[in-house]
């Protein structure tokens, strides 16, 4: 949402609420097939929270006149976009060409 000059009060004390809310989540988050430590109740909550905050950075970015199109990704989910290396631009593998 552009750098610290130009983000307002508001936006830094989220991102930086948004940063520590990611940070315990990471550090509570037990390895697979173990128990995780934070009752369904209280994961519930920090969802809620993501959104409420989600939500206001959105509504600051709207009344700045920004259209924010980011969208949260998992880790583990693939990009949608691929690289191809410059070297395969234009190229067609043997027994590809028509005629």
């Amino acid at each position: 949402m552009g750098s610290d000059s130009t983000r307002s009060r508001e936006q830094r004390i989220l991102a930086v609420m948004r940063k520590v809310l990611a940070n315990v989540v990471k550090d509570a988050t037990p390895p697979p097939g173990m128990r995780h430590p934070l009752s369904e109740r209280t994961i519930e909550d920090i969802r809620h929270c993501f959104a409420l905050i989600s939500a206001r950075e959105q509504e600051l970015a709207r009344q700045a006149g920004i259209e924010v199109k980011e969208r949260p990704r998992f880790g583990d989910e693939p990009h949608q976009t691929k690289v191809v290396p410059i070297n395969q631009v234009g190229r067609t593998k043997p027994g590809d060409e028509e005629g």
